[in-house]
């Protein structure tokens, strides 16, 4: 296992690219609860959300934003009253690198404390 949530996230330029599919299986088996996504050609992860109420949810992508800021490196997010669904993909390679599960994993862990 890389433990990942131990790791920090990188700058991403580009010119580099997408993680090769083995890569992806095993940062994949670290954050299993995470879909793998393929979407007009590019691979995402995702993971939905569900709350008691909008605030809570609001609540939740408060602190996700500060995990984000904190990384430098920005899921998608989508808000829909009590649940929230969020997209990580490197849009400078468009798909996926190291700094998307490693951001997937630090939001399990916030999760789970």
């Amino acid at each position: 296992m890389e433990n990942l949530a131990k790791r920090k996230c990188v700058p991403c330029e580009g010119g580099i690219p997408p993680l090769p599919d083995e890569k992806i299986a095993r940062f994949h088996s670290e954050v299993p609860d995470w879909s793998v996504e393929e979407e007009s050609g590019h691979k995402k992860i995702a993971k939905e959300f569900k709350f008691k109420s909008f605030k809570e949810a609001v609540g939740f992508t408060n602190k996700v934003a500060k995990i984000a800021e904190e990384e430098g490196h920005h899921p998608d997010i989508y808000i829909f009253y009590n649940k929230v669904r969020l997209s990580l993909y490197t849009h400078a390679i468009s798909g996926l690198h190291d700094n998307d599960f490693i951001l997937a994993a630090k939001i399990n862990q916030f999760i789970s404390r």
